[in-house]
């Protein structure tokens, strides 16, 4: 599991992405809307992960995350003594019992960018009237959408020539459809 937290001038939002070991990805995000700081933000984050493990009958899982001080302070190897962070702290050793197997790893900010993408985005909506916002399909494209195969010319001249043509003599030569 992937997790990050972002908070900006636009807001905070933050975002996990379950991996499967069939590489199938799981993505999730939310926009949150009540005073939050980034370090709080990545406890939400990290939160909103380890549910969805816990929703999807996961029993061993790998957390990963860019925050140092979280999977520092998560593994008991870093303390802390903000109240608003102890009990975030709390509650993930709460969840992490649900778990048969569980470990957390830190990893550059761009080995994470799938959750910090979801996280900036979520931030980044301004979005009143609804308290959800459709999922949204992310597709990879091999290939450009306009034709991405343009076939020779029987002529075997290139697909421009009789622009060229056009531009230098101000006619279309005789063989070239024109409208």
């Amino acid at each position: 599991m992937f997790f990050d937290g972002v908070a900006n001038f636009k807001g905070v939002g933050i975002g996990a992405v379950l991996v499967s070991e069939t590489d199938q990805h799981y993505p999730v995000s939310a926009k949150l809307k009540f005073p939050c700081t980034n370090n709080m933000a990545e406890y939400e984050a990290y939160i909103l992960g380890l549910n969805m493990a816990v929703d999807m009958n996961i029993q061993e899982l790998l957390v990963i995350g860019d925050s140092d001080l979280h999977v520092h302070q998560v593994q008991g190897e870093w303390a802390t003594k903000t109240s608003k962070i102890l009990l975030y702290l709390y509650h993930v050793k709460e969840l992490k019992r649900r778990f048969t197997k569980i470990q957390s790893r830190h990893v550059p900010r761009i080995q994470n960018e799938f959750a910090d993408a979801l996280a900036t985005l979520s931030s980044m909506i301004q979005h009143e009237d609804k308290n959800d916002i459709d999922p949204i399909l992310v597709r990879i494209h091999n290939q450009p959408a306009y034709c991405a195969h343009v076939e020779e010319e029987a002529d075997g001249k290139p697909l421009f020539h009789d622009i060229k043509e056009y531009l230098s003599k101000g006619k279309y030569p005789e063989h070239a459809n024109h409208i």
